[in-house]
């Protein structure tokens, strides 16, 4: 790849392996690879790392593979190949922390709701994990429960998180910088597209809604998460003009 750090270069490697691997191994990569909600049963501590390395599709891992292509390059021959590696790590730990953090307040509020109606949380976790109850099966599959039976069911898969910590430290470096986009016919300066960008995502995770209509499972708070963490490492650096030292 011409022009693309070591690092960066690795980054992609790494991932396009993940996802050649999962595509041939199927369904038991995801489940062992993917982040499950922490008192879901398939959930390993590894996840918290190697989640970032799966992708759902082509299309997934060809948008963060270029954003990662795009912008990472810059940043890692500025700081040096160990200082960019720790940023990108900590932005998808940062990425996966709030989105278990939502996911948590939804899965919590729906126990809470529960138990006030008698039942146990060992009698939910029971059900959720295949058990039946004719008196709590039709309250987990009504639309008021979504949120608390997704939580804990759903999973996390890529580098979105990263790559967008990566987006929010490309706008601090080069904050003038004008992207030129597919979809948007005229250059956006970094300072403004890429919170605009944040924003959407927010706005979106806020309202279940996706850009395309429906839910989208999309998980638009490791988007913020991951942006929310590059910011303040970004802000940390610059305020102890930290942003000036290399860790090669």
């Amino acid at each position: 790849m011409r022009n693309v750090t070591e690092t960066v270069k690795q980054l992609i490697i790494i991932n396009i392996l993940f996802f050649v691997g999962t595509l041939a191994l199927g369904d038991p990569a995801y489940k062992m690879l993917s982040m499950y909600f922490p008192e879901n049963p398939n959930f390993q501590v590894w996840q918290s790392i190697s989640h970032m390395f799966m992708h759902g599709g082509f299309m997934h891992i060809f948008f963060n593979m270029f954003a990662l292509y795009s912008f990472g390059s810059a940043l890692e021959s500025i700081w040096g190949s160990k200082k960019f590696l720790f940023f990108y790590i900590s932005c998808g730990l940062g990425a996966a922390l709030l989105h278990t953090g939502i996911n948590y307040y939804y899965f919590q509020d729906g126990v809470n709701v529960l138990m006030e109606q008698g039942f146990s949380k060992t009698d939910i976790l029971a059900v959720l994990n295949g058990g039946s109850n004719d008196q709590i099966v039709p309250l987990l599959n009504s639309p008021s429960f979504q949120n608390f039976v997704s939580a804990y069911f759903g999973t996390v898969v890529g580098a979105s998180g990263a790559i967008y910590g990566v987006i929010v430290a490309f706008a601090f470096m080069f904050p003038n910088a004008e992207l030129a986009l597919m979809f948007i016919p005229v250059p956006i300066k970094a300072k403004y597209f890429v919170p605009g960008l944040v924003l959407v995502d927010l706005y979106l995770g806020v309202s279940g809604q996706s850009i395309f209509g429906g839910g989208g499972g999309i998980a638009h708070f490791a988007h913020v998460g991951g942006a929310l963490f590059g910011f303040i490492i970004m802000w940390y650096w610059n305020k102890n003009q930290f942003n000036k030292n290399r860790w090669n």
